[in-house]
């Protein structure tokens, strides 16, 4: 694949644009709560674009496009689909979470549990975001990159990227993050739209054209018992939990709203996050199946989206896609690397040495950003070897999603639920999904992941209540504040004009969703 110099020009010119933001931004940067909270100044534009660009990889747009062209659109109902667990988070949890002022999710679970569950999720919380999400993009977006530039090395692509936002984060912290993905976010939208438009315009503009040219329920989402991408009960037991557990209780994802300058910004945010997320269906999943007609015959699903991008785009244009594309590594990694040094710093390292001051809080924040940056480079080549581990990512968090969920979901309902209850349905649930994952590897339990999901969840739910009605009630300060109450529903939206009342925005967003599951179905 040929890239011409005009187009590795715009390459090269955004990643100094970003350089340049993440630097500026840096001399405003002073204490903890400006490098991991922005200094809570957030607006919904800022928070929805944010949202938006850090759940976009590599991988997904790669991922999206490829599997839309082998077997089908059924893996895109997590992107266009969450917007239920985001009208969940915006009408529940974003309330609690910033009236209780926390830095970070599990620092939410030690005031309402105990400190037991909150270092117990935010070790798995860490471990997973570096190990897993922040080295397997950076990993899946050297793959790409090296698809267009064969010549390069995976390693040095790998650390290249860790790098330019492991320094812009250290520096700029969450404010450069957020400013930086909100820039990806747009140029991504921008040229992917041109993509699937152009990629149409060959089609005659003819959705009849598309649709004549896959396979039969190609672009159906309810798919059989033994599917092996979403069989239909994973898609009612499974999604949504993993849905509610990203969006809601994951620090990657839940700080810029933790940054939101007031309740309502954090809410549309939310929401215009969910509006995003529909987006994706119609620019990165139907060109790869409006790809079967034009290019046939393709063996690797990984191919299309470079395919297309090459073959497609005139010069210019291929650059700016491929810029959104680093951007989607980019605002992956940024997001992961503060998010995983917040919870180092305000849930392990405060806590031990609280007389510390603002700006030491700053530069150990700092200083874990780059060591996660250069486990994140160094750990993200060695995946190559070791064959067969990212094909299991959906497993894995199938095992940890279950009983963070449960806590969560149960937790904020039900008042009798105590610390003990939430320590012991994270140890044991953890621990019995590892069992199951072990078991499947062995053949011996041949459930679906998806379908792992809601049992585990029972499983976890059945523990939970169970310990804690055998255990001493929890405390007044335990609760007040810290469990839903009807009237957070409505709170901040007294005065407000109908359209900017998140309520309705929440119900045409949840409106557009069912009727893409009705119109896909």
């Amino acid at each position: 694949m040929n890239i011409s110099s005009i187009d590795i020009g715009i390459v090269v010119g955004y990643f100094v644009v970003v350089l340049l933001i993440g630097f500026y931004i840096s001399r405003t940067t002073k204490t903890g709560e400006d490098l991991f909270l922005g200094g809570r100044s957030f607006g919904w534009g800022l928070i929805g674009l944010s949202l938006f660009a850090s759940n976009i990889s590599s991988s997904t747009i790669i991922g999206l496009s490829g599997a839309a062209y082998m077997t089908g659109i059924v893996d895109s109902v997590y992107e266009w689909m969450s917007g239920i667990p985001l009208i969940i988070a915006a009408l529940i949890f974003v309330p609690l979470y910033l009236k209780n002022r926390i830095t970070t999710i599990p620092e939410y679970l030690e005031k309402r549990f105990d400190r037991r569950s909150q270092l117990f999720f935010s070790g798995v919380t860490i471990f997973s975001t570096i190990v897993i999400e922040t080295a397997g993009a950076l990993y899946a977006g050297s793959l790409v990159i090296q698809k267009f530039l064969p010549d390069s090395k995976l390693w040095v692509i790998a650390i290249v990227l860790a790098c330019i936002a492991g320094l812009y984060t250290a520096f700029g912290g969450l404010k450069a993050v957020v400013y930086t993905d909100s820039i990806q976010a747009i140029i991504l939208i921008v040229g992917c739209t041109v993509m699937s438009y152009l990629l149409f315009k060959e089609l005659d503009f003819s959705w009849k054209n598309v649709v004549a040219s896959v396979p039969e329920n190609h672009f159906s989402v309810i798919r059989p018992m033994d599917d092996p991408a979403i069989p239909w009960p994973g898609l009612i037991m499974g999604v949504p939990f993993l849905g509610f557990w990203y969006w809601s209780t994951n620090q990657y994802i839940v700080q810029r709203v933790l940054g939101a300058k007031d309740l309502n910004s954090a809410r549309w945010g939310v929401i215009l996050a969910g509006f995003l997320k529909i987006v994706p269906l119609f620019i990165m999943v139907f060109p790869g199946a409006m790809a079967v007609s034009l290019y046939p015959g393709l063996k690797n699903g990984d191919d299309v989206f470079p395919l297309l991008v090459t073959e497609v785009l005139p010069v210019g244009m291929i650059g700016l896609v491929l810029a959104g594309l680093v951007s989607a590594i980019m605002s992956s990694v940024d997001s992961a690397l503060n998010s995983s040094s917040t919870l180092v710093v305000m849930d392990f390292i405060k806590p031990n040495y609280p007389h510390i001051t603002e700006k030491q809080t700053a530069n150990y924040g700092r200083i874990a950003t780059v060591i996660f940056m250069l486990i994140a480079a160094l750990w993200a080549p060695q995946i190559q070897h070791f064959k067969g581990l990212w094909g299991y990512l959906q497993q894995m968090f199938s095992i940890i999603v279950p009983p963070i969920a449960v806590i969560f979901l149960i937790g904020v309902f039900f008042k009798r639920a105590n610390g003990p209850g939430a320590f012991w349905t994270l140890l044991l649930g953890t621990a019995i999904g590892i069992l199951l994952f072990i078991l499947g590897e062995l053949g011996l339990w041949s459930l679906h992941y998806t379908m792992n999901v809601g049992v585990m969840v029972l499983v976890s739910a059945i523990i939970f209540l169970v310990v804690s009605l055998l255990t001493e009630p929890p405390t007044a300060s335990q609760i007040d504040q810290l469990t839903f109450e009807p009237r957070y529903i409505s709170e901040g939206t007294e005065g407000l004009p109908w359209y900017a009342n998140y309520k309705y925005q929440m119900v045409l967003l949840a409106a557009l969703i069912f009727g893409i599951l009705y119109w896909l179905r």
